[in-house]
């Protein structure tokens, strides 16, 4: 009778499977710190546009009439989310208001808004009239704050004369019934408001609208968080209640002498 073959003890080292991977080649290991400096970078194009030491937000400038058009409406939507959307459709601006200034090639700096201005006007003398009627200007420069408003006065000076005086139309400093006094006394050619104090005013009936030419928003001015009049709520909201005004939407498409629309 044959005898079992005696078994032989199992190995079990040599049947043991390694369970660790193969170590990756490191020559990419670097694979996600590229995609980090990638979006890094992408991110640094887009401050491209700001120039915080100038106080520009540089884009603005580049923009035409139809997408400074989208830009405010997409503005309007973002913080006007109270509002019902007939009432958002009533604040939009169409393109065709907007006179189309991006050929401006100069930096839209406090020094260079005088040439802004007189490049758009066929006579740059005229800037420095001002109708016979006191408290109506042919010229409003709207922005969001009364420090950049008393800012934008003094660089608007050159269009000041014994007769003719730059208006201050905003807050600082400045309480309504005074502005509302120099207003009934003085003529003023080019004006400088606020939104709210502009719309305040002109529903007082002491700023009156029917001589005006030119509405130019304050649109590339930034502060040191890289926000302009159209980044806030509190001044984006009422800057589309001001120029999207039943009279002045009138006067936008006006065949014979349009009121001019312009973002600086």
């Amino acid at each position: 009778m044959a005898q079992p073959q005696p078994s032989k003890p199992k190995n079990h080292a040599s049947k043991a499977k390694s369970k660790k991977r193969p170590r990756e080649d490191n020559s990419n290991s670097n694979n996600d710190g590229g995609r980090k400096r990638s979006r890094k970078s992408a991110f640094e194009d887009e401050d491209l546009d700001f120039d915080l030491e100038a106080g520009l937000n540089k884009k603005i400038g580049l923009l035409d009439s139809m997408l400074l058009a989208d830009h405010l409406a997409q503005k309007t939507r973002r913080f006007g989310t109270d509002l019902k959307p007939a009432e958002l459709s009533a604040l939009d601006i169409s393109p065709a208001a907007i006179k189309d200034s991006s050929s401006f090639i100069q930096p839209r700096s406090l020094e260079n808004l005088p040439a802004y201005l007189e490049a758009q006007v066929k006579d740059p003398k005229t800037l420095s009239n001002a109708p016979k009627e006191n408290g109506s200007p042919h010229t409003i420069v709207v922005t969001g704050a009364g420090l950049r408003a008393a800012e934008l006065v003094r660089a608007l000076r050159k269009y000041q004369s014994q007769n003719v005086t730059v208006g201050k139309l905003f807050a600082k400093h400045i309480k309504i019934e005074d502005t509302k006094k120099f207003l009934e006394s003085h003529r003023t050619g080019v004006a400088v408001g606020t939104p709210v104090r502009l719309i305040d005013l002109a529903e007082s009936g002491t700023l009156k609208l029917d001589k005006l030419e030119r509405l130019v928003v304050d649109a590339s001015h930034i502060d040191q968080k890289k926000r302009g009049i159209m980044d806030m709520k509190e001044t984006m909201i009422p800057l589309a209640r001001w120029l999207s005004r039943t009279e002045f939407k009138e006067k936008y498409i006006d065949p014979e002498k349009p009121l001019q629309l312009l973002f600086y």
